[in-house]
Parts: C-alpha cells; structure tokens; sequence
C-alpha cells in the first residue's frame, strides 16, 4: 500500500481524521464509545500517526458526513450507514488496497460482500448485527403460552392470548420512522420476498404484497400490533419491551443488556417462517466503515483500519455487550467466551444474512421513502400493492 500524501515511515507526522457517530445509551448500550481506547492503543504502536476522532449524534452522521464531502472537507475515515454514493463517484478507497489479504479474508463473507458497489468492496462492516424475535417469558405465562412461536399462525396466536391477557402491545410492529426498514425486510424474507432481484428493486412481488397483506389483516386490523404501528419507532418499542408492555418484538442484542438491567425474564428465537418449518434468513445491520481518497493518506487510513480488524483487537473494537464482531477469528473468539454466551445465537446467524440493498446509490432515497410510506399499507384500509409499487417507482426514479 502506499499513499499519495506525506508516508509515516519517513519520520513525518501524520494526522488522520476519524468521523464516527455518538450512539444514545437510552436503552444500555455502549456501542460506539470505545474510540478512545483504540485510537490510544494504536498510537501507540505508531507513534508517527495522531487519529483525531470527531464524535457526531448517529442521527446526524450521514447528513454530517454528506455536507464534508460536498463541502471538499472528507474526514480521512468516516463511520456512516451508507457508501455507495460515494463509491461511485469515485472518492473512496477500494477495501483491496487498505488491508492485506489475510486481514481482507478474515471478514464474515455475508457481511464483506454486502459491502459492495459494482463488484467491489469499499464498505467495511463494523458495529454489527443479526436480530431476533424476543418475547416476555412473563407475560406469556400469564397468557399461557409456552415458548416463541414458530409460524406466522402461532404468532398470531400467542398475540391474541396476550391481548386477551391484558397486554398493550402483543407485538410491537416497529413501521414507525426510525428503523421500519429492518422491521419491513425481516417480514419480508420470512414471507419468501425481498426488496431487490438482481440490480435493482422488486417491492411489488406477489410474496412481499401477500406479507403485507397478512399483517394488514391478521396483526394490525384485529389490534394485536399496538396502536398504531406507523408511528412506533424501534427506540419507543424497546422502551415499551422494558415497561412490560410489549410481548414480542423483533430486537438486536442491545436489549440483552437493558432487559437484564430492567429484570425482564425473556428469551430470543430465531424470527419465523410464515409456514413455520426451518428459520427465516436473518437480516444483517451494520454500520460502515471508509477511506476517502481526498486526503491521500491511504496507507495511514489501512494501518488504522487493519489495526482495529486484525485478530488482536477485533474482538475487543469490533464487538461488545451491544454489537457482534464482523470478522471469523473475533467471532470464533466470542463463540469460545462462555462468559458471552448470550451472544452465541446472534453470532451463528451471521453468515446467512441477508442485507438492504446498500450497493446500490438510490438506496439512501428508497430507505427514505420505506420510512414515510410504509406504514400506510397496514393501516385499515391499506393498500399494500399499491405502496410496493410507490416504492418501486422510487428506486427507478432514483437510479
């Protein structure tokens, strides 16, 4: 590797600029502040390289990120929920020349290849995740019920019991406009959809709008998914989850920790299938990591991203309480942590993850509107054909 700019072999100092999001620890999360820490150690193994890292709200940090660039001032390395955009315009530098081959290999192959625009890697994964379907092992006694359900119909079930029961939320159908992405595309792919064929969008498949039709008629109309799932936001659920008023709600490991804060007897199962039989494929969330090549510091931007992905520290940066590492050695790790068994099943979902469509540069746009419109396909009323075919119109507009 070598760089455009001033090299830290020949005695200079280099400084590199690091843009990373400040997470909101409302539910007990610690994701995201141990920067400090790994800019500390790794300074230290390369004293000519100083990491300024500037800390921005993670609900600002694309918008952040987007105006530096626009305004020619791109941090070195950036943390961010999207890259494409950038990757085709040419102003990142491809994974292939920022870590050696061992290092480069070493990343969970669902999660590497997601990282990816035109066949090419600039994206790296870090802060990951898979969830899982977290029910009140409480509430479902006093329901009586047993374990998680295991098809849409027992879902449905378990969620009439519960109502009966007296609980608010039987399931916290999280469309509101924070994160009803995740929430969409995991009922999707448990319907056997998506949001993307090859190169491009498919939202009106026969099996998302028959998804849709299903939680529009069998979960939301008969008030089995809270008051009003259009506006209920991931942050609001989990917080509800923690009060005892939610019995089943789609989750990341994050909540771990604050349900056994909150003393909240609950378990965690794989999210199911509409007829039940093997799991649905996972989603994976991630943010990304990048270097943008307008500093010209690209063998100082690989030094750093190889030091927090190699095998050493991977486990130590990469993952946590909250989050799941990215790499097959820091999993192979934490699988071998009995101390983090909690994480185990969240860890083994990972290689068969399945990802939004962050390749594709119209994919920030599509996002957008997923968060505004798709509540109304399962309000009463709803016409979901109508908005998978809206959401489909977008991602062609926007290509």
């Amino acid at each position: 590797m070598s760089g455009c700019g001033s090299g830290s072999g020949d005695g200079d100092k280099v400084t590199l600029r690091l843009l990373v999001a400040s997470y909101d620890k409302s539910v007990g999360a610690a994701i995201g502040d141990r920067w400090g820490d790994a800019v500390k150690a790794f300074e230290k193994k390369h004293p000519n390289i100083t990491v300024e890292v500037e800390r921005v709200p993670f609900l600002k940090i694309d918008a952040t990120l987007a105006r530096r660039v626009r305004d020619g001032r791109a941090p070195d390395i950036a943390q961010s929920n999207i890259f494409a955009p950038y990757a085709e315009a040419g102003e990142l530098y491809p994974v292939d020349e920022l870590f050696e081959i061992p290092t480069q290999a070493d990343f969970i192959t669902s999660f590497a290849d997601a990282g990816r625009a035109d066949y090419v890697q600039y994206g790296v994964p870090i802060l990951a995740s898979t969830p899982r379907l977290f029910w009140n092992k409480a509430l479902f006694r006093e329901a009586g019920l047993g374990g998680a359900p295991t098809s849409w119909a027992e879902l449905r079930s378990c969620a009439q019991a519960l109502k009966e029961a007296g609980v608010p939320t039987p399931y916290a159908l999280q469309f509101g406009p924070e994160a009803a992405e995740d929430e969409l595309l995991a009922w999707l792919l448990a319907g056997g959809g998506g949001y993307s064929d090859v190169g491009g969008y498919d939202f009106a498949s026969t099996e998302n709008v028959a998804t849709l039709t299903w939680l529009r008629d069998e979960l939301v109309a008969p008030g089995l998914a809270g008051a009003d799932p259009s506006t209920l936001t991931r942050t609001e659920a989990y917080a509800q989850f923690l009060k005892g008023r939610v019995g089943m709600l789609i989750a990341h490991p994050v909540l771990l920790g604050a349900a056994d804060q909150a003393r909240i007897s609950y378990g965690h199962a794989p999210f199911p299938q509409r007829e039940g039989g093997a799991a649905a494929p996972p989603v994976g969330l991630n943010d990304w990591m990048m270097a943008f090549r307008s500093g010209g510091h690209v063998e100082e931007a690989g030094a750093f991203l190889t030091f927090l992905f190699s095998t050493g520290s991977a486990k130590t940066y990469g993952g946590g309480q909250a989050t799941l590492p990215v790499t097959m050695s820091a999993s192979d790790q934490l699988r071998a942590d009995r101390s983090q068994r909690q994480l185990w099943e969240f860890v083994d979902q990972m290689p068969s993850a399945e990802f939004h469509p962050v390749g594709l540069k119209s994919w920030p746009t599509v996002r957008s509107a997923v968060r505004q419109r798709i509540g109304r396909a399962v309000v009463r009323g709803g016409r979901p054909a109508d908005v998978l075919q809206a959401l489909d119109e977008v991602g062609q507009s926007s290509a």
